[in-house]
């Protein structure tokens, strides 16, 4: 086998491979970083929202008991 042939049958078909793996780790990377960043904004709202209802639950029952 020619240099020539080795390289377009064995060599070039790895280093393609190991160049597009790379490029996907960017990717996924981001695509991480989005889905947390979703995940936090959800957490926030859910928090904020029950602090809220609990708050004026637990307001009314004080207010029921020690009225």
């Amino acid at each position: 086998m020619n240099p020539v042939t080795f390289h377009q049958q064995l060599v070039a078909p790895y280093v393609r491979a190991r160049l597009a793996a790379k490029s996907e780790v960017g990717a996924s990377l981001v695509e991480y970083a989005l889905l947390v960043a979703l995940i936090a904004v959800v957490c926030i709202i859910a928090v904020t929202f029950l602090g809220r209802s609990t708050s004026s639950k637990l307001s009314n029952l004080g207010s029921a008991v020690g009225g």
